[in-house]
C-alpha cells in the first residue's frame, strides 16, 4: 500500500528521495544502465511499445535485471525522426529506431560500449554524426517550461514526477494566500495558450471575485485544429504537471473540484491521466485535507467526442453537463457563471502546465522570458514542408526565420517558401516577407494571422494558396455546430464559392463576394469558431490575390493542384514505352505499345490521381 504523504516536510522528504534516485539514473551513480524509450503517439505508431517490450525480453534474457533498466518516456518532439531510444548516463540518443536494431543496440553499446554508428542522428548541413539531443540544431533554441519533463520522465511512475520538480509550485502556493498566488501569476503575464490569448491571471481575478461557496477548474484538452498535437504530447508526457496547475488554480479561486476535458481521440494522455489521478490520491496528494492545508480537490475526467466547436469554453461547458455542445452567449462569461452556473475558470493544457513553474520560480522571474506583451514560452506543432517536423516549444520573441530554418531545418527537398499557416483554421498565412516577424500574440495578429493553439503548418512552391483555403473552409463547415446562421449557413455560401473558383468557374467578382461575406461572418457569428472561420480567406486573398486572379481570369492553377485546371500528358520524346504507367493506372487511362510507340492518356478517362506521374522514373508525365 502506497504511503501516505500528510505535510509539507514529508512531502519533502518523499521528493528528496526521488530527486536522488533520478540524479543516480541519469548520472550513472547507481551503477546501471538506464534505457528511455519514446512512448508519444507518434513513436507508439511506429512500434515503439515493441522496442520497449524487446529491450526488456533481452534484458531478462541476458540475466541484465541488475544492470540494465528500460522504461517508457514521453514525446521527445523531433516527431520526424522517431522512434527514440535514449541510454543513461551517456545521453545516448538512437533516432528511427526500428524492433530489428535492439540486438545491435545491446551487442554493441549495452555489452560493448560501443555507440551504434548508423542510429545516430545525421545533421543535413554538415553531414556529421550527433550523440546527444542536446547537441542536435533542433533543440538547441527551444525552453522548455510548458513541456518540462516531456520525453524526460516516466510518465505513469508519479515518483519521477516528484523527482521532476513536481508539487514544488503547488508548495509554494499554499504558503501563500489566494490573492497573493494570483498576483503571482498576474505578474507573469502568462496569456491562455489556448488561443485567444486572454491573460491567465485576469481570468483567475474575476473567479475569485465571484462570492460562490462551490466553483470549478476546468482544462480544456479538446485540441481539434487540423495538425496540432500541443496538448496531447503534454498529457503523454508529463500529467502530474498539469493536474499540479490546475490544483494551483483551484486554490487561487477557491474550487475544490477540477474537469480534465479531453477528447476520446487521445486514449494514451486519458490513460496516463487517470494513472497519475490514482496515484496521487492515494498518497494523498489529491482528496481532502492536502498536505495538512486545508485545501480538497479533486480531479475528474470527461471525454469529448471530437467537436472541434467544443474547444470553445461555453460550447465544452455545456458538453460536460451532458448537453449538446454549442456555444452560449456571452456575458455572462464563464468566470461569472460557468459549469453548472457556477463560476469557473477554463485554461488549456499548455498554459494549466505553465502554472507550476511559474510558482516555483516567482511571476516576475518567468517574465523574464518573452516580449513585453507576451511572456514565456509558446509550444508549435510545426509540421507541413519543413524538414524536421515535431513540437517545438521556444521563447516568445522567436522569429518565423528561427522557427522554420533553424529549429525545423528548412523547407523539404530545398524548394522555395510560399507560406506558413498559423492558428490553424482559425488563424491566417504568412509570406516570405514576414518571416522576421517576432513571434507573439500582437505581432502575429498584426502581420494577419494569430497565435491560436499552436499549429504552425509550413507550405512551399508546390501548395496552391486557394485550394488551402478551400481545405481549412471544408474543415469549418464540417466542424459548425449550427447554432447561429452566419456561421451555418455563411461558411457553406464561402466554400461554395472556393469550390467554383478551384473547378475554374469563377470570376472577379466572385473574389469581391468572398471577401463582403467574409466580412459578414466575421461581425455576425456567436462564438470563435464562426468569428474567425473565414481568415484563412481573408488571409490568402489579402496575401495571394494573384494567386486567385489566375484561377479566375487564366483558369489555371500554377502549382497544379486544383484537379479541373490541369491535365495529365506524357511527353512522346521522354517515353521509354515501358509500360509502367499504364500498369499502375487504376482507371486504365494510359495506353501504348510496349517498346514500340510512346503511351498516351486519355484525359477523359483520367482521374488524377498522380499514381502515374509518381511512377515514372523517367520524368515524362507532366501536368498543364
Amino acid at each position: 500500500m502506497a504511503e501516505v504523504i500528510k505535510t509539507v516536510e514529508e512531502l519533502k522528504v518523499k521528493t528528496a528521495k526521488c530527486e536522488d534516485c533520478l540524479k543516480a539514473k541519469f548520472n550513472g551513480t547507481d551503477g546501471k544502465r538506464h534505457i528511455v524509450v519514446c512512448g508519444g503517439t507518434g513513436c507508439l505508431s511506429s512500434n515503439s511499445h515493441e522496442i520497449l517490450e524487446e529491450l526488456n525480453r533481452q534484458i531478462k534474457e541476458r540475466g541484465l535485471e541488475d544492470k540494465v533498466t528500460a522504461n517508457v518516456v514521453g514525446c521527445f518532439g523531433f516527431c520526424s525522426q522517431g522512434p527514440f531510444v535514449k541510454i543513461f548516463p551517456e545521453e545516448t540518443l538512437y533516432r528511427g529506431v526500428k524492433v530489428s536494431d535492439v540486438d545491435k543496440i545491446f551487442e554493441k553499446d549495452i555489452l560493448g560500449g560501443e555507440v551504434v554508428e548508423e542510429l545516430l542522428y545525421v545533421d543535413p548541413q554538415t553531414h556529421e554524426k550527433v550523440k546527444r539531443q542536446d547537441d542536435i540544431n533542433f533543440y538547441k533554441k527551444q525552453l522548455r517550461i510548458a513541456l518540462h519533463g516531456c520525453g524526460t520522465i516516466n510518465p505513469e511512475v508519479v515518483d519521477e514526477a516528484l523527482g521532476y520538480d513536481a508539487f514544488k509550485g503547488l508548495v509554494r502556493a499554499l504558503s501563500m494566500s489566494q490573492q497573493e498566488v494570483i498576483n503571482d501569476v498576474l505578474d507573469s503575464g502568462i496569456r491562455g495558450r489556448g488561443g485567444g490569448g486572454f491573460p491567465t491571471g485576469k481570468k483567475w481575478q474575476f473567479a475569485l471575485d465571484q462570492k460562490n461557496d462551490t466553483k470549478y477548474v476546468v482544462c480544456n484538452g479538446d485540441e481539434g485544429d487540423p495538425g496540432a498535437f500541443m496538448d496531447r504530447s503534454i498529457l503523454e508526457g508529463n500529467p502530474v504537471s498539469v493536474i499540479e496547475g490546475m490544483m494551483i488554480a483551484g486554490y487561487a479561486i477557491g474550487a475544490e473540484n477540477g474537469y480534465f476535458y479531453v477528447r476520446a481521440e487521445y486514449p494514451i494522455a486519458v490513460n496516463r491521466l487517470r494513472i497519475a489521478i490514482k496515484e496521487l490520491e492515494e498518497i494523498g496528494l489529491l482528496g481532502d485535507n492536502i498536505l495538512g492545508s486545508g485545501f480538497n480537490f479533486r480531479v475528474h475526467i470527461r471525454l469529448g467526442a471530437g467537436a472541434f466547436v467544443c474547444g470553445e469554453e461555453t460550447a465544452l461547458l455545456n458538453s460536460i453537463e451532458g448537453k449538446r455542445g454549442m456555444p452560449r452567449p456571452r456575458p455572462p462569461f464563464p468566470a461569472v457563471k460557468g459549469l453548472w452556473q457556477k463560476p469557473t475558470i477554463i485554461n488549456n493544457v499548455e498554459t494549466l502546465a505553465s502554472v507550476p513553474y511559474i510558482l516555483r520560480i516567482t511571476g516576475k522571474e518567468y517574465a523574464k522570458v518573452g516580449t513585453e506583451r507576451s511572456k514565456g514560452t509558446k509550444v508549435f506543432a510545426l509540421g507541413g514542408k519543413v524538414n524536421n517536423v515535431g513540437l517545438v516549444e521556444v521563447p516568445m520573441g522567436t522569429t518565423l526565420r528561427e522557427l522554420i530554418y533553424d529549429i525545423g531545418g528548412g523547407i523539404q527537398h530545398d524548394k522555395k517558401f510560399l507560406a506558413i499557416q498559423t492558428g490553424g483554421p482559425s488563424g491566417g498565412c504568412l509570406t516570405a516577407k514576414d518571416l522576421d516577424t517576432p513571434i507573439d500574440y500582437d505581432n502575429l495578429i498584426a502581420a494577419g494571422s494569430m497565435m491560436g493553439s499552436g499549429g504552425a503548418i509550413v507550405m512551399d512552391e508546390d501548395n496552391c494558396m486557394v485550394d488551402v483555403a478551400k481545405f481549412y473552409l471544408e474543415f469549418i463547415c464540417d466542424e459548425s455546430c449550427g447554432k447561429c446562421s452566419p456561421c451555418r449557413i455563411g461558411t457553406k455560401r464561402l466554400l461554395e464559392l472556393l469550390t467554383k473558383i478551384t473547378d475554374g468557374k469563377g470570376t472577379v467578382e466572385d473574389l469581391e463576394h468572398l471577401r463582403e461575406l467574409s466580412e459578414s461572418i466575421k461581425a455576425g457569428s456567436l462564438c470563435g469558431l464562426g468569428q474567425t472561420a473565414a481568415n484563412p480567406v481573408l488571409s490568402t486573398l489579402n496575401k495571394f490575390y494573384d494567386v486567385y486572379l489566375e484561377h479566375v481570369n487564366e483558369k489555371k492553377c500554377s502549382a497544379g493542384v486544383c484537379k479541373k485546371l490541369f491535365d495529365f500528358h506524357i511527353d512522346p520524346n521522354k517515353c521509354k514505352k515501358c509500360s509502367l504507367c499504364s500498369r499502375v493506372c487504376p482507371v486504365s487511362a494510359i495506353s501504348g505499345v510496349v517498346g514500340k510507340e510512346p503511351f498516351v492518356i486519355d484525359t477523359k478517362k483520367c482521374i488524377k490521381c498522380g499514381t502515374c506521374i509518381s511512377s515514372c522514373r523517367f520524368g515524362a508525365i507532366y501536368k498543364e
